[in-house]
């Protein structure tokens, strides 16, 4: 049975051209989404996202005058699905084939979602006014999916949560 949480996570996009965008997800200290070849969502810590625009931008800018780099955290929710049974849950809601660690992006549950799979968790990405109804369908897949009451803040790609398995 999977567990399904709620993840809190500081969200920024990032547009900016190609090559900047190369240099600095490197060396922001937060996951990196390429979700285009311009554009990039950076997910880190709760409450970091002032920190991660500021160090982004300082970056960028020096390589691209007309980046962008924007916090995006409210308009973002976050979905974690772990366990034993995570990817068969995954797969009944998406055609999108998972990477064994690694982002994608596509339709799951007829919402578009970023999907960032890291170690034995799940990470769904979506537009925040899709959240309860990715919820909903990640629920109603027909495989019983434990929800944990209380939300988890993002511990980034290696850190595990407190009781994780």
């Amino acid at each position: 049975m999977p567990d399904l949480t709620l993840t809190q996570v500081a969200a920024i996009a990032c547009h900016a051209s190609e090559g900047a965008i190369d240099a600095v997800v490197a060396a922001v200290g937060a996951s990196a989404c390429r979700v285009a070849p311009d554009e990039a969502l950076l997910l880190g810590r709760p409450g970091e996202a002032t920190k991660i625009v500021t160090a982004v931008s300082k970056k960028v800018t020096a390589l691209d005058d007309d980046a962008v780099v924007l916090d995006a955290t409210d308009g973002w929710t976050m979905w974690t699905l772990e366990g034993d049974d995570a990817r068969e849950a995954f797969a009944r809601l998406s055609a999108v084939p998972l990477p064994d660690e690694g982002f994608t992006q596509g339709d799951v549950g007829h919402v578009p979602v970023k999907v960032l799979v890291r170690e034995e968790r799940i990470h769904l990405v979506v537009p925040a006014m899709w959240g309860a109804f990715l919820r909903e369908r990640i629920l109603d897949v027909g495989l019983p999916a434990r929800e944990r009451p209380e939300p988890a803040a993002w511990s980034g790609p290696t850190a595990k949560r407190r009781g994780a398995k």
